[in-house]
């Protein structure tokens, strides 16, 4: 009975505390953030953008996976690749934290799947704002694919290869493409351990494209 009186008086506590404007800075910003990423997965269940897909990891909405489809006429046609969001506690007024989980041969995307793409980083070097959404910089990633910016480079020698060879970085795309996407196409969330077995095996073939001298020196992070 004594439980039960305490935990009706929490309840109480907690109603009163809502109703009368005390809440923290901290729990309100919370409050109004995860209101917010409930109305955006939503959004991406019911009308998600052409071949991209998002929803929750746990229970928490912070963490979140999403799949974008390799886009047809790209070397990245046919595959099927994971990302990881977390959401900061600031958000919307601090972009997402994206990666790719599956392994991609491209300029902008390096070995630990960090994107170098400006919608994800904060002004006066990125292009971040509260108006934009998951949705949104789901669908700039997709288009990044698509049409990569070599002039922006996290890896610099598959950004060489781009500008200067491009049958050499199309059939390098497509073979990552084949050997990483295409084969863990197997639902909307991957085993741990082809996750951990992508990251592990995706150095291996990046070496194969660096030329003597970059071999000295490891493929170069540019992107600021």
């Amino acid at each position: 009975m004594a439980s039960s009186f305490l935990a009706t008086g929490r309840i109480k506590a907690a109603y009163s505390k809502t109703v009368s404007g005390n809440l923290t800075e901290a729990e309100e910003g919370s409050m109004q953030r995860n209101s917010r990423l409930k109305r955006e997965l939503q959004m991406l269940s019911t009308e998600p953008p052409p071949g991209v897909s998002c929803w929750q990891l746990h229970e928490s909405v912070e963490e979140l996976q999403a799949q974008i489809v390799g886009g047809a006429n790209t070397p990245y046609d046919g595959g099927l690749f994971t990302l990881e969001i977390k959401i900061p506690d600031r958000y919307p007024f601090e972009p997402p934290k994206m990666r790719f989980l599956t392994p991609i041969y491209h300029p902008n995307i390096d070995n630990a799947g960090r994107i170098c793409l400006d919608v994800l980083k904060l002004p006066p070097k990125g292009a971040w704002r509260p108006s934009l959404n998951i949705s949104t910089v789901l669908s700039s990633v997709q288009l990044l694919m698509a049409e990569p910016n070599p002039d922006d480079p996290l890896m610099a020698d598959i950004s060489s290869e781009f500008k200067y060879n491009k049958a050499v970085y199309l059939e390098k795309a497509q073979r990552w493409t084949v050997k990483y996407a295409k084969q863990k196409n197997k639902g909307p969330v991957e085993a741990e351990q082809n996750i951990l077995e992508d990251r592990s095996n995706k150095t291996a073939p990046k070496r194969e494209a660096l030329s003597a001298q970059e071999n000295v020196e490891p493929a170069k992070r540019v992107c600021m």
